[in-house]
């Protein structure tokens, strides 16, 4: 598959995609008779773990480290569990530090739903007694 193609499945750019080859992260493509990448369609699971890695915030070097781990075969299958584990308690930290966060928001948007709801019926029953008072002074016609 052209890399054209590869951005389009992957979600990634072309140029995301020449620079993960570059720096490691991507193996080599083959090239076609008129120098083109062509990739195989297996490269697929690779990059979508990639961009999960990516997603959640792992460092490009730690993603290369993995890449060098990984293509270095099965003898390195510790040390990618460990870079993982690593990474995985920064990530439950991250998310544990989000949902403080998201606590703080839920909190302070309830504050001002009780305000404008104070205020609403503030606002009516001011306007009830406008309109009860306002019988009482009817001008004689």
């Amino acid at each position: 598959m052209k890399i054209g193609q590869l951005a389009k499945r992957s979600g990634f750019s072309a140029h995301t995609i020449r620079y993960y080859e570059r720096i490691g992260l991507l193996p080599r493509a083959h090239r076609d008779q008129s120098g083109q990448r062509d990739y195989d369609a297996s490269i697929l699971v690779w990059v979508e773990f990639l961009s999960r890695l990516k997603t959640i915030g792992m460092p490009i070097r730690d993603m290369q480290r993995y890449a060098k781990l990984r293509e270095s075969g099965p003898s390195t299958e510790t040390e990618r569990r460990e870079l993982l584990e690593r990474h995985r308690q920064r990530v439950q930290a991250h998310v544990a530090e989000l949902q403080d966060c998201l606590l703080v928001l839920d909190t302070k948007i309830a504050g001002y739903a009780r305000l404008e709801q104070r205020v609403k019926k503030h606002v009516t029953q001011t306007t009830r007694k406008r309109k009860s008072t306002g019988a009482r002074y009817a001008r004689p016609v």
